[in-house]
């Protein structure tokens, strides 16, 4: 690789790539492309089990106080992770969509921890749930960081009821979204931002949807040789990035808000081709579009096996379709980007630009509430 193409992966600047000034910013209105609500053929589920998970959850998670203050731990709550957990296995039994929000309750608290930490505290934090992993029998060592206890705690229970493929591949995953989290602290502590095609390369591990498509097969048991199809592995990748499209449509107003709007790719976009806010969410729609034909063409050119596989496959692939829609129904619900506003937002389609950095003066560890009136 030449140094021009090396340079062209990742780019070092002094500052977030942002245009145009906050100021010139301070009431841009942003609109929302729906690329998911009126064009996907997989509509909004639920687990019947949410209601009562969501209570258990809520408590276990409350025990070990990960955050310090009352507000803070508000706002997490707003996140509401338990219902895109439900909304993401609806099938599931309680069991398996228990391990689900709790699992995602740990990957909410590593993304808050991670985005205020050194890279040497980001890969303390993960050497500590790797191990967790590896070692769900064995006591934490005494003033460990909160997420190797509560990952413990998790993984000794659903291993219990879980297929020997899918722990396998959730632990495999689940360092490589680790792995991912350690890259993006070191491009956010030397203030880089990437190109599309590297940001993506990293994005697809810290959006961590391998290793929760992973939990899609706690009850199942797919060879790797099916699981690793070509066609099964189109739809994975395609499904992630629709899935961090959204996300990151819906969250960069929150994240330019904190000062932390580098590793999104409506950011990425502006920068390469030199739009606003709006060409970006433009540019982005369109690569939603080529995602959802790459997973459907694939979708039914997947191969035929035999029983008991092909009915696994068949219900692994719909959850894989499903989760589009399931994150794309929680960013709305939620109140993790856009505060009591999301309902409005979706139907409107659009909402106003918050000044830039306007939350980034927050001390505490964890999220923060949305303020609704700069929406």
């Amino acid at each position: 690789m030449s140094g021009r193409q090396s340079e062209s992966l990742l780019i070092s600047m002094s500052v977030p790539y942002d245009i145009p000034t906050a100021g010139e910013l301070a009431r841009t209105k942003i609109f929302i492309p729906d690329t998911v609500s009126t064009v996907w053929p997989w509509p909004r589920r639920i687990n019947q089990h949410y209601p009562e998970v969501k209570v258990e959850s809520d408590a276990w998670f409350a025990s070990f106080k990960a955050f310090d203050s009352a507000g803070v731990l508000d706002a997490f709550q707003r996140i509401n992770s338990d219902l895109v957990g439900c909304l993401g296995h609806p099938i599931a039994s309680k069991v398996h969509v228990r391990s689900v929000c709790d699992i995602l309750k740990i990957y909410f608290v590593i993304d808050e921890y991670s985005d205020v930490s050194k890279p040497s505290s980001v890969r303390e934090h993960k050497n500590a749930i790797v191990d967790a992993l590896h070692n769900p029998h064995k006591p934490r060592p005494e003033g460990e960081w909160v997420g190797g206890e509560m990952m413990r705690q998790v993984w000794e229970r659903t291993i219990r009821d879980a297929s020997a493929q899918s722990q396998t591949r959730f632990i495999a995953a689940l360092e490589l979204y680790l792995e991912g989290t350690m890259e993006q602290a070191i491009d956010r502590h030397e203030n880089r931002i990437r190109d599309l095609q590297s940001y993506l390369d990293v994005r697809r591990h810290t959006i961590a949807m391998t290793s929760l498509y992973a939990l899609l097969q706690l009850g199942l048991d797919i060879p790797d040789e099916v699981i690793s199809h070509p066609t099964i592995e189109t739809m994975v990748i395609s499904s992630s990035d629709m899935i961090i499209i959204d996300n990151d449509i819906v969250s960069y107003n929150l994240e330019r808000a904190r000062g932390d709007a580098s590793h999104n790719i409506i950011t990425i976009v502006m920068r390469e081709l030199d739009t606003d806010v709006n060409g970006a969410m433009l540019r982005v729609a369109d690569l939603h579009m080529e995602n959802q034909k790459k997973f459907l063409d694939a979708m039914v050119a997947v191969p035929q096996w035999g029983e008991p596989i092909d009915s696994q496959v068949r219900e692994y692939c719909d959850g894989l379709g499903n989760w589009v829609r399931a994150n794309y129904e929680w960013n709305f619900e939620s109140e993790r980007y856009l505060g009591r506003k999301g309902p409005e937002i979706q139907i409107k389609k659009c909402m106003w630009l918050m000044p830039k950095d306007c939350l980034k003066d927050s001390k505490e560890i964890g999220p923060v509430l949305v303020d609704c009136s700069l929406l």
